[in-house]
C-alpha cells in the first residue's frame, strides 16, 4: 500500500531548450552540450518546423541560427515575437555574419544576444545559463506581480495610487464600484476633485499636505454626485518616488447607523422632540455663546394643564397622543438652528430661544399657549376650559461669567406656577436678574 505522506517533493522542471540550426554537426554538438549541463533540448531545422514546436512545447530559450535556407533566423524570431503564446521566450541568435546591421537588426526584432560563430561551447553555455537566470528571475518577478495584481482587484477596500500632487494614477476595481465609475476612469483625475471638503483645498497638493499620513474620516464624491463616508489611510509607497498608497474604506453604512443611534440617543421616545439630556447639553452651548457676545437667552417652560384628570378620564394611550400632538405645535415654533423645543418630564415641556429679548420671548409663549388651545384636544374633567391648555413661564436672561444656568429654570419655573397660580391656560413672564437676587434675598430671612 503506498502512503502519501511517504512521497517526496516533485523535482523542479529542467529548462527547456530550443535549438534551431539547419546544419547538422552544430545541432548535434549544442544538443550533446545541453544534455549535459541537463536541460531538456529539442531540436528544428528550419524556421516553420522551429515556430511548432516553440508553440507547442513552451520552452524556456530558442538557440536560433540567423542563416537558414527559406525563413531565415530573423524571420523566425520576428514570428515568434509577434505570437502570444511565444512572445516572452527569449531568443539568442547564433550567425557566422557578425556585421552590425545584423547584429543591430536581431536586438530590433527581440533577440537578448548575439552568439558569433565558430561557436565556443563553453562560451554557449554561459550565455544560456545566464538567460536562463534573467529569465528565471523575471518569472518569478512576474508572478509576484500577477499576485499582487489579484490581491488588489479583489480587495474588498478601494485602493488609489497617488500622485504627491494628488493625482490619480491607478484605481483598483473596488475603488471604481466603490464610486460608480468605470475601469481606469479615475485615472487622471485629481484627489481634491474626489473630496467633499473641496473648498477647503484650493487644489490636490494642499489636500495631499492635509492628509498626510495616516487615517481620516472624509466624505468622498459618488459619480451620481451623493457623498459616501469613507476612511482614508494615506501612506507612502517610497520617498524617492512621490506616490501614494489611498485606501479608502466604505463606512457610509456605519455612520448611517451611528447616526441614527445618536439621533435615537438625542429624541425623547414618545413625542419625538429633543429629549432632557439633549437639551441641557444644548443650553449649556447657548449659555456660553450668549455670554460671549453678550446677547438675550429666554426659557420658556410649560405644562400641559390637568393632565392627570385627562389620563384617569380618556386612558394613558389617549394621554400618549396628547402629549405627541402638544409637542408637534411646540416643535413648529422652535424654528431656527438656535431655538430648541424638548419635553422634559411627564407633561412638562421646555423651548429654548437664542438672542431672543423679553418682549419677543412672551410674544411666542403667547403664541405657543394659543396654538396649543386651537387643538381642541378635548379635556372633559378640566375646571380650566373644555380643550387641552398650557400654562406657561418665561425668563429671560444676558448672562455673564458671574451667573449660573439655575438661575434662568428657576425664574421661568416660578414664572410656570404664577401662571397655574392666576388660573392656568396664561403666560407669565420674569427677567431672570432680578427674580434670582429676589429668590436669593427670600432664602437668606
Amino acid at each position: 500500500m503506498t502512503h502519501l505522506a511517504s512521497a517526496g517533493p516533485a523535482a523542479p522542471r529542467k529548462p527547456a531548450i530550443l535549438i534551431v540550426d539547419d546544419a547538422p554537426d552544430n545541432v548535434s554538438l549544442l544538443r550533446t552540450m545541453m544534455l549535459r549541463q541537463d536541460y531538456q533540448t529539442f531540436v528544428a531545422t528550419s524556421g516553420e518546423r522551429a515556430i511548432e514546436i516553440a508553440q507547442r512545447v513552451k520552452p524556456d530559450l530558442v538557440l536560433l541560427d540567423v542563416v537558414m535556407p527559406g525563413m531565415d533566423g530573423l524571420e523566425t524570431c520576428r514570428r515568434l515575437k509577434a505570437h502570444p503564446v511565444t512572445a516572452r521566450i527569449p531568443v539568442i541568435f547564433m550567425s557566422a555574419r557578425g556585421e552590425t546591421e545584423d547584429i543591430v537588426a536581431g536586438f530590433d526584432i527581440g533577440a537578448v544576444d548575439y552568439i558569433p560563430k565558430p561557436l565556443r561551447m563553453e562560451e554557449v553555455c554561459a550565455r544560456v545559463r545566464a538567460q536562463l537566470r534573467l529569465n528565471s528571475g523575471s518569472a518569478v518577478q512576474k508572478e509576484q506581480a500577477e499576485r499582487l495584481r489579484m490581491i488588489v482587484d479583489s480587495m474588498d477596500q478601494g485602493l488609489l495610487i497617488v500622485e504627491r500632487n494628488g493625482r490619480v494614477q491607478y484605481a483598483n476595481p473596488a475603488c471604481d464600484r466603490y464610486l460608480g465609475y468605470a475601469a481606469d476612469e479615475l485615472v487622471g483625475r485629481s484627489l481634491a476633485e474626489l473630496l467633499a471638503q473641496q473648498d477647503h483645498y484650493p487644489d490636490s497638493a494642499a489636500a495631499m499636505e492635509a492628509f498626510g499620513h495616516g487615517t481620516r474620516e472624509v466624505l468622498i464624491r459618488h459619480r451620481d454626485g451623493c457623498l459616501r463616508a469613507m476612511d482614508l489611510t494615506m501612506t507612502p509607497m517610497h520617498a524617492a518616488d512621490d506616490l501614494f498608497v489611498a485606501l479608502l474604506h466604505d463606512i457610509t453604512h456605519h455612520k448611517q447607523s451611528e447616526d441614527a443611534l445618536h439621533r435615537a440617543a438625542m429624541l425623547d421616545p414618545l413625542t419625538k422632540i429633543a429629549n432632557r439630556r439633549h437639551f441641557d447639553t444644548f443650553l449649556e452651548k447657548e449659555w456660553q455663546r450668549a455670554i460671549r457676545n453678550a446677547q438675550p437667552l429666554s426659557l420658556v417652560v410649560l405644562d400641559v394643564d390637568h393632565f392627570k384628570l385627562y389620563n384617569d378620564t380618556l386612558g394613558h394611550v389617549a394621554g400618549d397622543v396628547c402629549l405627541q400632538k402638544v409637542a408637534q405645535a411646540l416643535d413648529a415654533h422652535a424654528l431656527r438652528p438656535t431655538d430648541l423645543a424638548a419635553r422634559y418630564g411627564g407633561e412638562e415641556f421646555v423651548l429654548l430661544f437664542a438672542e431672543t429679548p423679553h418682549e419677543a420671548a412672551a410674544r411666542l409663549a403667547e403664541a405657543i399657549r394659543t396654538t396649543v388651545e386651537a387643538l381642541q384636544l378635548p379635556n372633559p374633567r378640566s375646571p380650566t376650559s373644555p380643550w387641552i391648555t398650557v400654562s406657561v413661564g418665561v425668563a429671560t436672561i444676558v448672562p455673564t461669567q458671574l451667573d449660573e444656568i439655575e438661575q434662568l429654570f428657576v425664574c421661568a419655573d416660578r414664572a410656570m406656577y404664577a401662571a397655574k397660580g392666576a388660573g392656568r391656560n396664561r403666560v407669565e413672564t420674569a427677567v431672570a436678574g432680578a427674580a434670582w437676587e429676589a429668590v436669593r434675598s427670600a432664602a437668606m430671612y
